[in-house]
């Protein structure tokens, strides 16, 4: 049993010894197939070191030189990498400013101040990588040179590292930065345009119906605003974009104040008529436009053109023309230009003087706006302006003595009224002579005699307009001669006579005639009323004489016949002076009831004792009604009403037939012809 038991012992120690035998070769078997895998995934690995391998020796090979020749090129290669390692840091510093420059219209609209601070940290970084980097680089490739040339290094490092520097010798600034300052320029553009958008809106305009609007001052833009435009346009500026900035500062300031002119209604100024007459209210309106748009829009637009472009006065002269002709001011001008091309006629004086008085008045803000190079456009167009005004107002005035004395030859009014030429020239000559035009002709023709070199005063002016009522009072004589009715003459002499004095008297061209002339004319006006009586209706009392009847006053049938003779010729003689004189006229009011007056003095009273006398001898007739056609009453009536105008009579301006000789080739348009002076 012993046996048996060291038997069963040994079997169990070799069962062990088996199975751990097994057990190490499972593990060796697969520690083997993990190498394998290994050893697969390193033949890649392998390779990759390799290449590796080789550039490490050709990095490595310059240390195998000489430590002699070592030693003396150390100092230049320091040299060499100190520049280029500062540039590398600038470099890394660029890209540090990207989140703040790339954050948005945000960052700006928050602190604009900060945004442009950043900014001018990476032009500042920009123009120290521009001026150093391409030197830096040209350094480098000096010392890979010098390690070639003297086999310090390995050709192949050699030659990679000098390709690799070419390129960073002359850089863009799209390479140094990636395009960061121009994204960023961009930002500031958009923030440029936004602060013009939100302090560019229209005027609220006063109402275009009212006559006289009043003044209104532009409400100026924050000064911080205008500070943020400024530093905004320089940092552009500074960066080639100043062109972008002057576009966009017109385009908002100029329509900013066209939208604010158009609401006072200028469709007028596209749209002149060709009628001085018509023009005429259109004119007064330009005048008030123009001096608001130059006095208070444009000046104001200059002040802040001069704000936001400092320290850039050229840039903002410049981009102020371009707001201005934005604006309009060359349609002002366009306007004005239809006036003096309109058609001629004395009326277009009074237009032309008004738009000489304007640009008179705006001579010096002129100049102060548009005085630059950048306002040429507007300066000669002015100038131009000028010119035609002066002369087409000289033209008109000089003519006007001549065009009155070519009157002498046209037929006067066949109603004997006065005729248009002698309304329109006393009410016209006191316009001249008058506050509001005699200061600005006499300019008018200082200037125009000045180009001629010679001179002129308000005497002279006072002596022409003088000149003119004197040659008008000459064709009152001729025109007279004209009537084929002697009657009709004194009518028309009686008429013009008083319409000189009544409407020259107490007026400035009443104080350059005197009062002795006046009195003249009223004193023409008493004798011709006179003798016109005395030759019309005078020749009707005699009619009525009681001559003759006394001595028939027994025998009635002959005094009957008698006084129905006188009736007769009574009758016939008033019938037809009263049919003739119903088309006559007075047209003043006053003297035509005075002058009814007269007549009916002159004629009613010795009717009426006439009638109250003889016509009981008649009336006892079976025919009565065929002698005695007229009552006292109806006499009365009918002579009350002579010499009403039938209707009312133009007489707001002058129409004058041209002449036909070398005055009308001179003058052609001058005035609108004219069959008579009716």
């Amino acid at each position: 049993m012993g046996m048996d038991q060291e038997d069963d012992d040994d079997t169990r120690r070799r069962m062990a010894s088996l199975q751990a035998a097994r057990t190490a070769l499972r593990a060796g078997v697969e520690r083997s197939r993990a190498m394998t895998h290994a050893l697969a995934r390193s033949g890649t690995r392998m390779a990759e070191i390799q290449a590796r391998l080789q550039s490490a020796e050709a990095a490595v090979r310059p240390i195998r030189a000489p430590r002699d020749a070592l030693e003396t090129a150390g100092p230049n290669i320091d040299r060499a990498v100190g520049p280029a390692a500062a540039v590398l840091k600038v470099f890394d510093a660029v890209h540090g400013l990207e989140p703040p420059l790339l954050a948005g219209a945000d960052a700006t609209a928050h602190d604009l101040p900060g945004y442009l601070a950043v900014v001018g940290r990476l032009e500042e970084a920009l123009r120290f990588l521009a001026d150093n980097c391409g030197l830096a680089a040209q350094w480098l490739a000096d010392i890979l040179a010098y390690l070639g040339d003297r086999g310090l290094a390995d050709p192949r490092f050699v030659a990679d590292l000098t390709n690799a520097l070419s390129s960073l010798k002359t850089p863009s600034p799209a390479d140094l930065d990636a395009g960061l300052l121009a994204a960023a320029l961009d930002v500031l553009e958009a923030e440029f345009c936004r602060l013009l958008a939100e302090h560019s809106a229209p005027l609220t305009m006063p109402d275009p119906s009212t006559t006289k609007p009043a003044p209104i001052t532009p409400p100026r833009i924050p000064a911080a605003a205008v500070q943020k435009l400024s530093l905004t346009l320089d940092r552009l500026a500074a960066n080639g974009r100043l062109d972008y900035c002057a576009a966009a500062y017109a385009d908002a300031r100029g329509d900013t104040v066209s939208a604010s002119l158009r609401a006072l209604g200028l469709d007028y100024l596209r749209e002149p008529a060709e009628d001085a007459q018509a023009l005429s209210p259109s004119v007064e309106l330009w005048g008030r436009h123009l001096e608001f748009a130059v006095r208070h829009l444009l000046e104001a637009e200059r002040k802040l053109c001069l704000a936001v472009f400092a320290p850039r006065p050229e840039a903002a002269a410049a981009c102020f023309a371009d707001v201005a002709a934005r604006a309009g001011i060359l349609d002002f001008l366009g306007f004005a230009r239809a006036v003096a091309d309109a058609r001629k006629d004395p009326i277009k004086l009074l237009r032309l003087l008004d738009v000489f008085d304007a640009l008179s008045r705006l001579r010096l803000d002129f100049n102060r706006l548009f005085g630059g190079k950048a306002c040429v456009e507007i300066q000669t167009r002015t100038r131009d302006l000028v010119k035609r005004v002066v002369d087409g107002a000289v033209e008109i005035f000089e003519a006007l003595l001549v065009q009155v004395e070519l009157q002498r030859n046209m037929p006067p009014p066949a109603d004997g009224g006065v005729p248009r030429l002698v309304t329109f020239v006393p009410k016209y000559c006191n316009q001249l002579l008058g506050d509001q035009y005699r200061a600005v002709l006499t300019q008018v023709l200082t200037i125009h005699r000045s180009w001629r070199k010679e001179a002129f005063d308000d005497k002279m002016l006072v002596d022409s307009v003088h000149d003119i009522v004197k040659a008008l009072e000459a064709n009152f004589d001729t025109w007279s001669k004209s009537y084929e009715d002697k009657t009709l003459s004194y009518l028309f002499m009686m008429n013009t006579h008083w319409h000189f004095f009544k409407h020259l008297k107490s007026t400035k061209m009443g104080e350059v005639l005197g009062d002795e002339w006046l009195r003249e004319h009223e004193q023409y006006k008493d004798y011709y009323s006179q003798i016109f009586l005395r030759e019309s209706w005078g020749t009707l009392a005699p009619l009525l004489s009681r001559e003759g009847l006394i001595l028939f006053s027994k025998g009635q049938a002959t005094a009957r016949d008698l006084v129905k003779q006188r009736f007769k010729s009574f009758n016939a003689s008033f019938a037809e002076m009263y049919q003739k004189q119903s088309a006559w006229i007075v047209p003043d009011k006053d003297l035509q009831q005075r002058l009814c007056h007269l007549v009916v003095q002159a004629i009613v009273p010795v009717y009426r004792s006439f009638m109250q006398n003889y016509g009981p001898l008649v009336e006892q007739d079976g025919s009565a009604s065929k002698y005695v056609k007229y009552s006292t009453e109806d006499l009365d009536k009918m002579l009350s009403t002579l010499f009403m105008p039938k209707q009312p009579r133009r007489t707001g301006s002058l129409q004058i037939r041209n002449s036909n000789g070398k005055i009308n080739s001179a003058m052609t348009g001058l005035y609108r012809s004219a069959s008579t002076l009716q």
